[in-house]
């Protein structure tokens, strides 16, 4: 409860929404007990007094009946219907909902096929059908709009339903024996409540109006009983003349309206779990920087340096240290492996450089990344728009979610190719065409009018690799493109890159938590561990002699088929929490050679004689002995 108010808080529009119609809800429930004159007396002496005259606050109508005291005893009844129809649309139409999506079969193409026939008249035609047939009055008019309202949550709640009722805990529940009734009561429905409440929070206001309606049209309340509705249509012959009888209860039921509307988008995003844990403001173009700008650094041929590269996560009270002071380098036509477990920080060093971490939650707080010459930390939007996709391409992990699903294959290439490049679309065609064949996907032609879904993964990923080579980019980072793919595939993907990279000239950053990977393509390798880099240098060397005991076990933990190993080494215990990493050095809680000096120290990135680079203090130690 406390989680779900505190992400309604930060709803500003939300907030505001609340308190109007909570301040509404509380003078209606005050209206009985206010010195207010009957609101029914009526007084043609008095009538269309203006607002603030001596016995009217906001005037008088054409009987000289009080619009002040008429307002909140409309305003009561207008919303005690609205809500009351709401209610009933909501149960209702829920439970045809649930049945048809939990049984199917025929029941679901009989209640379904119902709802359908209400869905087939317009729903104002259909409501001024009910009154007509029930009559007029102010219950029949209740009846109304709830009853064309039922198709609406009949139908959103079957959808939800129908997506959970083959679900695992589900069917567990069925095995243990639970009758259908009690597993609709204590599975499905509190499952679909959440939606429940959504539909209703954005759909009460709607309702409130559509009674108004019918009451303006002589169909809902009837005289002498006043509602909103009903006001607004005994005014209307003096709109001319004594517009303040109808601007009133108007803008009293914009306000209610409005402020229904705003709070119930506040509940409708607070009560998604996918909001739950970041702000409800969608992120920024670029990650926010509150780094500094730092002097040009030397770049020494290198196409790409890192410098002392902090992100961190802003959630709430708790700020997560994802990258720690990362320092990297890349020259041109190399291939760099970046390895660590999951969580390490690899990705959002990776999605650092180009500015691509979500803000908010993330925030770059220190450090350098230097393009050439561009400064890509301190670098405008507009800046980086024109590096991302032309100089620097990125190749995501999961290819099926990184294609659009509506566009083919091809106009995702031109697309690519038009945003940077001025070009034919003929000419874009072409290229693209050319693109796909050099990634070596069959049938090259055929698969430019072909969707994602209509490829398998490998095709897939040759796409986006294909993609990130459109522009003829000198930087490509690939945050673990062979993950989810099978061992043949993924070694036809590293092949084909190795072979772009060499006949290119392209710089890689490969990101990925397998060092047989590591071995086939990569130059150097840097190995991170909670946002630090904990060793670096030159792939053979490291392999073949790794000095952080992070990166030997992780070696370990490599299958070595050849070897006659019996069993999987694995590393004890887990990655340290990145909003409470340990002092010292992080790895020291998992590590067997960990002393007391490990915890307490700040271990820096050292260099040896096998030009590496080590953050190990034992390393450290040994390397001030040989100095002196």
């Amino acid at each position: 409860m406390m989680a779900f108010l505190s992400l309604l808080a930060r709803n500003r529009l939300a907030i505001v929404g609340l308190f109007v119609l909570s301040f509404v809800i509380l003078l209606s429930l005050l209206t009985p007990f206010l010195n207010l004159s009957d609101p029914d007396i009526t007084n043609t002496a008095e009538r269309f007094n203006m607002p603030f005259s001596s016995n009217a606050i906001l005037g008088t109508d054409h009987l000289g009946r009080d619009l002040f005291s008429r307002l909140l005893w409309g305003t009561r009844l207008s919303l005690a219907v609205g809500f009351l129809a709401a209610v009933i649309a909501a149960v209702c139409g829920a439970a045809i909902g649930i049945l048809a999506g939990y049984y199917g079969g025929n029941t679901d193409n009989i209640l379904m096929r119902g709802v359908d026939m209400l869905m087939a008249f317009p729903y104002i035609l259909l409501a001024l059908a009910i009154v007509a047939a029930l009559g007029p009055g102010l219950m029949n008019a209740l009846i109304a709009v709830a009853v064309v309202n039922i198709p609406f949550f009949a139908r959103n709640i079957r959808g939800v339903t129908v997506g959970i009722v083959h679900r695992e805990f589900v069917d567990a529940a069925k095995l243990s024996g639970m009758s259908n009734v009690r597993i609709i009561l204590t599975e499905v429905l509190p499952t679909v409540i959440p939606v429940i409440v959504i539909a209703m929070s954005t759909t009460v206001g709607w309702m409130i109006l559509e009674t108004a309606g019918l009451s303006f049209l002589g169909l809902g309340s009837q005289p002498h009983r006043a509602d909103l509705g009903s006001m607004l249509g005994e005014a209307r012959a003096a709109l001319i003349t004594n517009p303040h009888t109808s601007i009133i209860p108007g803008l009293m039921i914009l306000v209610i309206v409005v402020s229904i509307n705003l709070l119930g988008d506040g509940i409708r995003d607070a009560l998604d779990p996918r909001l739950k844990s970041g702000a409800l403001s969608r992120p920024m173009s670029k990650t926010k920087v509150v780094a500094s700008k730092t002097n040009q650094i030397n770049k020494e041929n290198y196409l790409l340096q890192i410098r002392g590269l902090k992100t961190e996560f802003q959630v709430k009270d708790r700020t997560y240290d994802a990258v720690r002071g990362v320092d990297l380098s890349i020259k041109q036509g190399e291939c760099l492996g970046l390895i660590g477990e999951s969580g390490s920080g690899k990705s959002v060093t990776a999605l650092s450089i180009m500015g691509l971490v979500a803000s908010p939650p993330g925030v770059i707080t220190g450090g350098s990344v230097y393009f050439k010459d561009y400064d890509l930390v301190q670098a405008p939007y507009d800046v980086l728009r024109k590096l991302r996709g032309n100089r620097i391409s990125y190749i995501f992990q999961d290819p099926l979610s990184t294609l659009h699903p509506l566009y083919t294959i091809g106009q995702q290439l031109i697309e690519a190719i038009q945003v940077h490049q001025s070009i034919s679309r003929e000419g874009a065609r072409a290229r693209a065409l050319n693109l796909l064949q050099n990634v070596q996907i069959p049938n090259a032609e055929e698969r430019l009018n072909a969707y994602p879904h209509e490829l398998s993964g490998g095709m897939r990923q040759r796409v986006c690799i294909a993609m990130a080579l459109v522009n003829d980019p000198e930087l490509i980072i690939a945050d673990e493109p062979t993950t989810a793919l099978d061992v043949t595939v993924q070694s036809q993907i590293l092949n084909l890159l190795d072979d772009l990279r060499r006949e290119r000239g392209l710089s890689i950053l490969f990101i990925t938590h397998d060092f047989g990977v590591v071995s086939q393509l990569c130059d150097r390798v840097a190995v991170m561990y909670a946002g630090e880099i904990v060793e670096e240098g030159a792939t053979e060397t490291i392999l073949k002699n790794p000095l952080h005991p992070y990166t030997s076990r992780l070696m370990a933990c490599v299958p070595k088929g050849s070897a006659g190993q019996k069993s999987l080494e694995t590393i004890p215990g887990l990655p340290p929490s990145l909003d409470k990493i340990p002092s010292g050095c992080a790895f020291a809680p998992r590590c067997k050679s960990a002393s007391k000096a490990c915890r307490s120290t700040e271990i820096n990135l050292i260099a040896t004689a096998k030009d590496t680079h080590v953050r190990c203090i034992a390393l450290e130690h040994a390397n001030l002995e040989m100095t002196s």
